[in-house]
């Protein structure tokens, strides 16, 4: 039997997310798990630096969750870095103050590295089979787009249109405008040749929305029907088709309160939801995809398996 205790911490743009946890590679169990909503691309996501109040939130995070480690006896860390911290001319700054502070050394990850983990991550949910499968991974900085089946990756790619990013740059009235939408297809029109390149030749017959706005989406549309929703608990979860694009164009249409007051929403995701919303339904009508899955599993378990493995 594996004793290993591990501790995975996924420091993303919007969320910073540790999760301790001990077993096997395909069957852990999980000792504890949190995430906090740093917002480290907050003011300053498009100009390549993280904020002074956006840093002090990043580094008592990081205090934070190094209290939970020593707390649960743990035997081997990771931290891992994405895509703010990877383009901001002071992430090195960031990542040495937590070293000072924590002892913790943070890894910086490159977009093809950050792809490889989270189809790691899908792939130990158990929701990829034989046919190709686009996943979808939509970060605050970046979105990874993986192309691949049970079997193998076919093609991978990490773009830098995150969340965050198109947020800043095309979601600044609310609800977001008609002409803001358009610009923002446009903009997604001419960033994403090579997938759609990859896509014609691999062809997948599904899209896999990897964990962020894709819990969400499940969430709301389960609470809304009245139905106990554990996030915890879920692997995997397929959506019905109008469910989700019903939800969808509701949160297009929407204004800041009433996101705000839709169950299942967590406050770090009530503004991002809009754009992600209006990627996911871009992916669905560019591929024609009409068969939609969520894995609530990403990078951290992808990075866990690994250690586990």
């Amino acid at each position: 039997m594996n004793n290993k205790r591990i501790a995975v911490m996924d420091l993303g743009t919007n969320t910073f997310h540790l999760l301790i946890a001990e077993g096997s590679a395909d069957n852990f169990m999980e000792i504890f798990h949190t995430n906090e909503g740093v917002k480290l691309g907050e003011g300053g996501i498009n100009k390549g630096i993280i904020q002074p109040a956006a840093f002090a939130r990043g580094v008592a995070t990081m205090q934070r969750f190094q209290k939970h480690i020593e707390e649960n006896k743990v035997t081997e860390i990771r931290a891992i870095a994405t895509s703010a911290i990877r383009n901001a001319g002071n992430g090195v700054d960031f990542i040495r103050e937590v070293k000072e502070k924590t002892g913790i050394q943070i890894e910086l990850i490159n977009g093809e590295q950050e792809a490889a983990y989270i189809y790691n991550g899908i792939k130990a949910s158990g929701c990829l089979s034989d046919d190709n499968a686009l996943i979808m991974d939509i970060g605050g900085g970046s979105v990874e787009f993986i192309i691949g089946n049970d079997n193998e990756v076919l093609w991978k790619q990490s773009f830098e249109i995150g969340a965050a990013r198109l947020m800043d740059k095309f979601h600044q009235t609310d609800p977001i405008p008609v002409l803001s939408i358009k610009e923002l297809t446009k903009y997604l029109n001419t960033k994403l040749p090579e997938l759609f390149l990859a896509a014609s030749k691999y062809k997948p017959s599904i899209l896999i929305g990897s964990s962020g706005a894709f819990e969400s989406f499940a969430e709301v549309i389960e609470l809304e029907k009245g139905k106990k929703f554990d996030i915890k608990k879920t692997k995997v979860y397929e959506f019905d088709i109008d469910e989700l694009l019903d939800l969808i164009e509701r949160l297009i249409k929407s204004t800041h309160s009433q996101r705000a007051n839709m169950k299942g929403i967590i406050p770090v995701r009530v503004d991002m939801i809009v754009v992600a919303s209006l990627i996911t339904i871009y992916m669905m009508q560019k591929m024609g995809l009409a068969d939609v899955t969520m894995s609530t599993y990403s990078l951290k378990e992808g990075v866990l398996a690994q250690m586990l493995g």
